[in-house]
């Protein structure tokens, strides 16, 4: 973990915009994206889901992960909303139990949910089930997620960031650049 740090910080020092406010945040930050990442690279399908503020940031990373300008390949990002548009009929356990199964099936490799959003919006139901979903949490600190805040009025710009700090996190990885077992 402490080489992920550590590339961690040099990659935020080493980005042009004000990234500085990450620096203390990569502690919280390390952990999780090298469960997100670690699952990709296994070969688990992404899928990105977010509250009704954030949905323009599903439509951006979808549009930058598979870029042909990156000459690496593509990975498995989809947007839970598209491909399920009842999803906001899933109220009950039961519902979210059969969500689940359907998800199993189409997806026999894995998969695993990446929540950009509010911690008291409906679709938390889903994305709280399983610890192996990549959260990035709006005001409220949640158990294994990424605590974001409104305040400052830069949320949409910090989002930006962090996406390209894992973007850049995934090629590395992928291109054997950066090594995250112990």
């Amino acid at each position: 973990m402490q080489h992920l740090l550590k590339w961690t910080l040099d990659a935020i020092r080493e980005e042009k915009s004000s990234f500085s406010w990450m620096e203390e945040s990569r502690y919280e930050w390390a952990p999780l994206v090298k469960s997100a990442v670690s699952q990709i690279i296994e070969g688990k399908c992404v899928l990105i889901l977010t509250d009704d503020n954030n949905e323009w940031f599903a439509k951006y990373i979808l549009e930058k992960i598979n870029s042909l300008s990156y000459e690496r390949p593509f990975f498995p990002f989809y947007a839970l909303r598209e491909m399920f548009p009842n999803l906001s009929t899933i109220q009950t356990p039961e519902d979210i139990d059969v969500l689940e199964d359907m998800l199993e099936i189409s997806y026999p490799q894995g998969y695993y949910i990446w929540y950009i959003g509010g911690a008291n919006h409906p679709y938390t139901k889903i994305a709280y089930r399983s610890d192996d979903n990549f959260l990035w949490v709006v005001e409220k600190e949640i158990q294994n997620s990424f605590l974001l805040r409104t305040k400052d009025g830069l949320l949409d710009i910090k989002l930006i960031q962090l996406y390209k700090l894992f973007d850049k996190t995934l090629s590395c990885v992928l291109f054997g650049e950066l090594e995250l077992k112990k």
